[in-house]
């Protein structure tokens, strides 16, 4: 192991990066890419570990604990990563309508579908990429992109590309980093980090939109309106 996992964790133990491969155990890499599979496709994954899970795993394959290449847990974690994109995609298309009028609950808030609407207003077919290094964000946008009427062609181009730069780039970056001693020894200190820093992008956004005194339309309350605005803004970009 690479260190006390259980002690003074931030996290649950059931949403600890490290707590959670050491559980999966010989079936680490399995269990990474079921995570990441369900995080990118399935609405009820939004919640959980995304960028902390990649890096510590490239820490682990540094650290041997995780015991296959690092090229063979990219191409997994990459896969996993598209796929679970692709099944989003598909929720989204087959359930978009049901999905917009559907009421909040504990898991699901309006709230979600309309930042992240929001984000892909802002950025076009490129938030498929961007979207991948914005928590709750990459866990929507493909199901947005379903509801939208994006071509699969292009959907899943974007995605490939997205899932690459994140799945791999990610891990690889805790892999090079696990190999210096004082990332090592402080994981619990460099995943606060991670996740500090994977929202600094919708904190980003959210001063540009106050200092535009931009407001949310009010046609988005509408489940109708807020599917056609999606689909128009799709497929214009």
């Amino acid at each position: 192991m690479i260190s006390a996992a259980t002690q003074g964790s931030v996290l649950p133990s059931w949403l600890d990066p490290e707590q959670l491969i050491e559980a999966f155990g010989s079936y680490a890499v399995i269990g990474v890419a079921v995570i990441i599979f369900a995080e990118c496709g399935l609405l009820i994954g939004f919640f959980l570990p995304g960028d902390s899970l990649l890096f510590t795993a490239g820490l682990f394959v540094a650290r041997d604990y995780i015991d296959q290449p690092l090229w063979v847990v990219c191409i997994i974690i990459c896969a996993a990563a598209i796929a679970g994109n692709a099944t989003g995609y598909w929720i989204g298309a087959r359930a978009g309508p049901a999905l917009l009028r559907r009421s909040e609950s504990r898991l699901f808030k309006q709230e979600y579908v309309d930042k992240t609407f929001a984000f892909f207003e802002r950025y076009g077919n490129r938030a498929i990429v961007l979207g991948r290094f914005v928590p709750i964000v990459r866990t929507f946008i493909t199901v947005l992109a379903g509801v939208g009427g994006m071509s699969f062609r292009r959907f899943i181009t974007y995605s490939a590309i997205g899932g690459v730069l994140w799945g791999a780039g990610v891990t690889v970056l805790g892999f090079y980093l696990g190999q210096i001693a004082f990332v090592r020894n402080n994981i619990e200190v460099m995943l606060i980090v991670i996740v500090l820093v994977s929202v600094v992008p919708i904190g980003i956004e959210l001063l540009r939109t106050r200092s535009h005194g931009r407001s949310r339309d009010e046609r988005y309350d509408e489940p109708h309106e807020r599917q056609r605005l999606i689909a128009e803004d799709i497929r214009d970009d």
